[in-house]
């Protein structure tokens, strides 16, 4: 490789928690940050819409490799949807498709509420990233030709009504795996009640391990230190990912083995395997001592290495 093909910025490694604010596209938050942070690389931990606000986790470096297993943790939300109108983007920044008089009462909707926990078939909002045929949905939307969404399953944990402000408005709180649509859920519900609506807010509050405690705002962190570029001191370990998934503590020959990318039979790990791991494809967050080696799946009578660091 040629000296000018050489990456530019400086090699960093590890997780921001940016509060996003309002407005901006997960990318802009993520280019803003590269630059401030004069980052060889940066990728962020699962979109939000550029309506919503919170938590947007940003990983450098070797960080990135962990993304996968942020976007497959917990998520939190708070939304406020507003009834009585509909829109094509399913927020508030779309035009608006239908009407309703319709006001359910807080009894119809947390009654409503009951069928969309658990695994639910959900059609993804028109307005999304998914691909057809090559395209991104929201091209074709933006076309005037909106795709036929097949509904695809999600995974709801909880759901609930927490707050009326008026007729209008309702808060609802919801925990859920990954690849599950606010905006879907906001127009399903509105519509399984009697009439129409759309989110008017949305505000992320976790990711897998990363909460509001460890979020800071952008311009805070553009704006932290270590003139010209921000301070790589906020960045948490890229090992704070993986808090969520279970540890399996080795010792360094097993370990060695492993990043030498050996299966290890499970039969001496046995007593230190931890119980609530499927035997059958669990995944789990392997330790010598207080480092961490990387991610293995159980895989018949086996350790097979996933992801190691």
């Amino acid at each position: 490789m040629s000296m000018n093909r050489r990456r530019k910025g400086r090699p960093l490694d590890g997780w921001l928690i940016i509060d996003k604010p309002q407005g901006m596209t997960s990318t802009d938050v993520v280019n803003r940050v590269k630059r401030g942070f004069d980052a060889q690389k940066a990728g962020h931990g699962g979109t939000l819409d550029p309506l919503a606000t919170g938590l947007l986790p940003i990983a450098f470096g070797a960080a990135t490799k962990t993304v996968p297993y942020v976007m497959d943790g917990t998520k939190l939300y708070h939304f406020t949807l507003k009834m009585g109108e509909s829109r094509d983007t399913d927020d508030a920044e779309g035009a608006v498709t239908a009407t309703s008089t319709v006001r359910p009462t807080d009894d119809v909707l947390r009654a409503a509420l009951e069928s969309f926990r658990g695994t639910i078939m959900q059609i993804p909002p028109a307005y999304s990233a998914i691909k057809v045929a090559g395209e991104r949905a929201y091209d074709m939307a933006r076309d005037g030709r909106p795709p036929d969404l097949p509904p695809r399953p999600a995974r709801v944990d909880r759901f609930e009504l927490i707050e009326r402000l008026d007729d209008d408005l309702a808060v609802f709180e919801v925990q859920s795996g990954k690849g599950v649509y606010m905006r879907s859920l906001a127009r399903d519900i509105a519509r399984a009640c009697g009439t129409v609506g759309h989110i008017a807010a949305l505000r992320r509050l976790r990711v897998g391990p990363f909460t509001e405690a460890t979020a800071i705002s952008l311009d805070k962190a553009l704006a932290s230190g270590d003139t010209p570029h921000a301070s790589p001191d906020l960045l948490l370990p890229v090992a704070t990912a993986l808090a969520d998934i279970p540890a399996l503590a080795l010792t360094e020959q097993e370990a060695t083995g492993l990043s030498h990318g050996q299966a290890l039979s499970l039969i001496p790990l046995m007593g230190r395997i931890p119980d609530r791991i499927d035997p059958d494809g669990g995944l789990v967050r392997a330790m010598a001592g207080s480092r961490v080696v990387g991610l293995c799946r159980l895989q018949d009578g086996l350790l097979r290495p996933e992801r190691m660091m």
